[in-house]
């Protein structure tokens, strides 16, 4: 972490990523599209509170699954991309095309990468579950055959490769989840880059503000027609046996997952209660 040097008393704590393990600033012209945010509205009614404003980005075009199937690249470049919280890496492949994939940590310009059934365990490269040997850690996992990849692709995340069990293969996720995946779905081996995303310390509201995130009011200071523990002569505790949110559903250790849902029989042990 790069801790800023305070020119004004609202960087006195701002805490970063060092980002000088990145190369290059802009990204490529053809590669980035312009991306109407929907700030939290449907229809123009919210279906998602304190959203809104921000900073105009562009989104990066990446690719999930195997679209570049069999044919070798070489990373040109590793850099930021506002829509997410690791890196990307700017490859360039043999076919004369270009691309953005999700970049690993340690993964460096120069290096080899590609997609196939079966190839080396190096990384960034992407390959069938049932050819990764037990213990490495993965990424950009998909749950259905050549359906793109879906879990694990957060910064510093990495799912480890626990058996392999004929058509299934079992895997302990960040959460500490282990699930069973179909060995012929693939994989990108690596943890991601940017470990140290989640010390960052913004140092002041703007800059949340400027991700696009609007200010939250506590419950207790509204009214009661707005919110169950609203209302009251001063500082009133919440008045309601068990946590509630505004719309007044329980809260607060309540399961939210449904009991029959499909994908339940894949998992074999449930994330650990905090």
């Amino acid at each position: 972490m790069k801790k800023v040097k305070p020119t004004t008393s609202a960087q006195r704590h701002v805490e970063v990523p060092d980002y000088s393990v990145l190369t290059k600033t802009e990204p490529l012209k053809k590669l980035v599209v312009s991306k109407k945010r929907a700030k939290g509205r449907s229809g123009g009614q919210i279906t998602s509170r304190h959203r809104g404003g921000g900073y105009k980005k562009l989104y990066r075009e990446i690719i999930f699954g195997e679209e570049k199937k069999g044919v070798p690249g070489t990373v040109k470049s590793i850099e930021y991309d506002p829509f997410r919280t690791t890196f990307i890496a700017l490859v360039s492949y043999q076919d004369g095309d270009w691309r953005y994939l999700l970049a690993p940590q340690e993964l460096k310009v120069g290096d080899k990468v590609i997609c196939d059934e079966m190839t080396t365990i190096s990384l960034a490269n992407r390959l069938m579950l049932k050819n990764i040997p037990v213990g490495t850690p993965v990424h950009n996992i998909e749950t259905k055959f050549f359906q793109g990849g879906k879990l694990v692709r957060s910064a510093g995340a990495a799912a480890t490769i626990l058996s392999q069990d004929g058509k299934e293969t079992s895997l302990k996720m960040p959460s500490s989840e282990i699930r069973k995946i179909p060995s012929n779905c693939y994989a990108s081996v690596g943890q991601l880059s940017n470990i140290e995303h989640g010390l960052i310390e913004l140092g002041k509201a703007g800059r949340t503000r400027l991700m696009g995130r609007r200010p939250k009011v506590r419950g207790s200071a509204m009214n009661p027609v707005d919110h169950p523990y609203g209302g009251g002569e001063g500082r009133t505790k919440r008045g309601t046996k068990r946590p509630k949110n505004i719309f007044g559903k329980v809260t607060g250790g309540k399961k939210t997952r449904p009991k029959n849902k499909y994908s339940n029989k894949f998992i074999v042990s449930r994330r650990k209660k905090k």
